[in-house]
């Protein structure tokens, strides 16, 4: 049975025209950009038994990629010659790398692109729903070490949510949510998502975090 897209998922595209973007205000891109890429954030329905609500689809990047290894991030890559635009892409990459079937995908909206200052990309995200979810898996584990559906419900928990302190001075959103941990982009992303959506929960931003060793020595390679 395929289950009715939530109206906040709505709300998230409709808000966007009219929000503030200043935390994104070093995300917007130059005139030119080197890359263009896409990013596909699927949120699904929860069975009843999990609790219901919804999830969204996260993946931890592969420990050997050059650009941010062992991350966590959302299925998506670069704009292809062959795709017809960022929609095209994200759906194909997300088939590529956990297995998302385009057809069973509902694309909900696309959001303003990000920039990517240390790999020159612009990031468009893709925002969609999932009615009937399938099975998401490890495809190319060259570039996806993990995949998961982690529930929305954790991701709005106040409990869960704190600020990611880096000794070199970055500062920035975080989660701890199905067994992730969650920070940089896409959690400033998820976060924006969620107020957008007006299902962000108030939470306390002088709770502070490091970033875990084993998170640690991935991104200071990659830097």
């Amino acid at each position: 049975m395929r289950a009715p897209r939530p109206a906040w998922l709505d709300r998230v595209v409709e808000n966007a025209a009219g929000h503030d973007l200043s935390p994104f205000s070093e995300f917007v891109p130059p005139n030119e950009t080197e890359r263009a890429s896409a990013v596909l954030m699927l949120f699904g329905p929860r069975a009843a038994s999990e609790g219901g609500g919804e999830d969204v689809v996260l993946t931890a990047r592969s420990r050997d990629l050059r650009a941010h290894p062992g991350q966590v991030s959302f299925p998506g890559g670069r704009i292809d010659p062959g795709d017809a635009g960022p929609v095209d892409a994200a759906l194909r990459e997300a088939q590529e790398e956990v297995g998302v079937d385009p057809a069973s995908v509902e694309v909900v909206g696309t959001l303003p692109a990000l920039y990517m200052a240390p790999t020159g990309n612009a990031v468009t995200p893709v925002l969609a729903w999932w009615p009937e979810p399938g099975q998401v898996r490890v495809v190319d584990p060259a570039e996806v070490e993990r995949v998961e559906r982690v529930p929305v419900t954790e991701l709005v928990d106040p409990g869960r949510r704190f600020t990611v302190v880096h000794p070199v001075g970055y500062r920035g959103a975080g989660f701890e949510a199905g067994g992730l941990f969650v920070w940089g982009f896409t959690a400033l992303l998820l976060g924006t998502v969620l107020d957008l959506g007006g299902v962000a929960r108030e939470w306390d931003a002088s709770v502070e975090r490091p970033i875990p060793e084993d998170v640690m020595s991935a991104w200071m390679r990659d830097d």
